[in-house]
């Protein structure tokens, strides 16, 4: 058989690839090494722009069912000063929330493959597969012991900071940052938490994020260069040190509370942004864009960019993919280097504020950006196999 897509990786940017192209009418097949429903290291918080696309993908009733609690306002803490910013009803949204990963990636899982996707998992890419012309036209792939070539109009490389698909195709960075952090995080129950809340430090940062289950995810964040030797040995030691570093009075909150995970850890990356697409292929979530964690906007870059990418296949011209590429990068770069700026930690507590501003005024951009963009149509296939757009209904796709 011969797909419309194939998408490599079934976290929340290639999930929610494929849910936008099969309820379009494209056969679309996901392929994972992973399994389904597993967790990943993740920040949770959703920006606007995230929450804002899974209320039109029908999505977020979903989320909050299962009980994940609304966000209505955001805390910067600084050495100065403390700034609440409440979360006002725009587009149709009225809170955000920080999903587990287990929930907002297998629901998006579970959406597609209402709509007809086929996902399988325990797959292995060893490469794309490409015809006379060099277009990309497939993927080699193993599973268990056996090998398979699978054909595609289109692969999608959504296969995360380290994606197979973007090496093999060559795919080069249009931007690089220059600093990186490293990051701590647990979970913890019996801490009542009000909103997002981010301290900034020059020594050490840290988030706290209300999630799923009563659960609060509490990280703490400083370069990357200082985490190495930080976090060598005993990192729950180290994760407790890091956040006593930043905030002495939250630090000792944790001891009325209690800590129901592990800590984990992330030893930092340079940020990128590289070429989205070519011929036969595209990069969406990690696999083309990321940033560093610390201003927690990877989930909602990679929902904004698969709602892009899916605009761009669905129309299937040369000029929609240029599109594409022109308005993630519009969309990406200030973004990417303020969160490269933050990253750093070489600022001080009045210019991380205006840092912080600047940021917050984008992020509205983008989301004026995504609120206006028209409703996806739906393409069905030609008896030459080639695909036909035509118009579809804002209730069925946003």
């Amino acid at each position: 058989m011969k797909f419309d897509a194939v998408i490599v990786g079934a976290r929340c940017a290639g999930a929610a690839m494929a849910l936008l192209l099969a309820r379009a009418g494209a056969r679309v097949l996901v392929v994972d090494k992973g399994v389904y429903g597993s967790d990943t290291v993740s920040t949770h918080a959703l920006m606007r722009g995230a929450v804002l696309q899974l209320h039109q993908w029908g999505i977020l009733p979903a989320i909050v069912a299962a009980g994940t609690p609304p966000v209505q306002s955001t805390t910067f803490s600084y050495r100065q000063q403390d700034v609440m910013v409440p979360i006002e009803p725009k587009y149709g949204v009225g809170a955000l929330y920080a999903p587990r990963r287990t929930l907002l990636d297998r629901v998006l899982v579970d959406a597609a493959r209402a709509h007809g996707a086929e996902f399988r998992y325990g797959v292995r890419i060893d490469d794309v597969i490409q015809d006379v012309g060099g277009r990309v036209c497939g993927i080699d792939a193993a599973v268990g012991g056996t090998r398979e070539r699978i054909a595609a109009e289109i692969v999608i490389g959504a296969d995360g900071l380290y994606s197979t698909i973007a090496q093999r195709v060559g795919a080069e960075r249009v931007l690089e940052g220059r600093h990186a952090t490293g990051v701590l995080y647990s979970y913890w129950e019996g801490l009542p938490v009000d909103g997002y809340y981010w301290k900034f430090q020059t020594d050490a940062s840290i988030g706290i994020i209300p999630t799923n289950g009563g659960a609060t995810c509490v990280f703490a964040s400083i370069p990357a260069e200082r985490f190495r030797e930080e976090a060598r040995g005993n990192a729950a030691s180290a994760y407790r040190r890091l956040i006593r570093l930043a905030s002495p009075s939250f630090d000792a909150r944790l001891d009325e509370a209690r800590q129901v995970e592990p800590v984990r850890g992330f030893g930092g990356h340079i940020g990128f942004l590289k070429r989205g697409a070519g011929p036969g292929w595209a990069l969406v979530g990690d696999a083309g864009y990321f940033k560093d964690p610390l201003t927690a906007h990877g989930i909602t870059d990679a929902l904004r960019d698969a709602r892009l990418l899916a605009r761009a296949i669905v129309r299937g011209t040369a000029a929609a993919f240029a599109d594409y590429e022109t308005m993630r990068r519009d969309l990406s770069q200030r973004l990417f280097e303020l969160t490269d700026e933050i990253a750093s930690f070489a600022w001080s507590d009045s210019e991380v504020q205006v840092l912080h501003r600047a940021f917050s005024s984008e992020m509205s951009r983008e989301v004026r950006a995504l609120a206006a963009l028209e409703p996806l149509p739906a393409y069905h296939r030609r008896p030459t196999g080639r695909l036909k757009a035509t118009p579809m209904s804002a209730a069925h796709v946003a």
